[in-house]
């Protein structure tokens, strides 16, 4: 009697171990890819065209590829949106200098990198898997929801590009800045005046 219930339950238990070392595996290789930002991206943007040649050869899914444009604008937002807002909360934590004689504070996302461009990935993915489904198929004219998300975007990167002047702050650095030396005086060069 023990054999005939033993089996099952081995095998029931063995299931969620199997899931769980498929997810680790998953995580590691998400981990490797970390520092490989531009590979990283051009997988995103291979991701992406080939989404978009799905939707131009099948002519639908416009709805589908309308509420991903709505997320990945949310995403951009997030991304270039500082940790903590100047305008809503005044903390103890880093905040962004608002004057020139403020001390300078790195600035931190909201949205990290890694996280915007893990989220935009699946997002695509989980786009490119609904269009073959023909329920997500929705009949729209789509010129009125491509106006609609341009009228979004637009309004939407003026108001954000508005706070990044009124706050002084640049989402976006290229590298560590280096140090020129001092610069020459006009007397330090060795020439004598008299």
């Amino acid at each position: 009697m023990e054999g005939i219930g033993g089996d099952s339950a081995s095998v029931a238990s063995r299931l969620p171990q199997w899931g769980h070392d498929a997810w680790r595996i998953y995580q590691y290789y998400l981990d490797k890819t970390t520092p490989h930002t531009a590979y990283r991206w051009i997988g995103t943007l291979v991701v992406a065209a080939i989404y978009c040649l799905r939707v131009y050869y099948v002519q639908g899914f416009y709805i589908v590829s309308y509420g991903l444009g709505i997320y990945l604008l949310n995403l951009l937002i997030g991304f270039l949106s500082p940790l903590v807002d100047p305008e809503l909360e005044v903390t103890d934590g880093p905040l962004l200098p608002t004057k020139g004689s403020d001390e300078f504070k790195p600035f931190i996302r909201r949205l990290p990198e890694f996280k915007f461009w893990y989220s935009m990935t699946k997002a695509f993915c989980i786009a490119f898997v609904m269009t073959f489904f023909s329920v997500f198929d929705v009949p729209v004219f789509w010129p009125i929801l491509l106006c609609y998300w341009i009228v979004l975007f637009v309004l939407t990167m003026r108001r954000q590009i508005a706070h990044m002047i009124k706050y002084k702050y640049i989402p976006f650095s290229f590298g560590k800045q280096k140090y020129t030396g001092k610069k020459a005086s006009p007397s330090s060069d060795g020439s004598r005046v008299d």
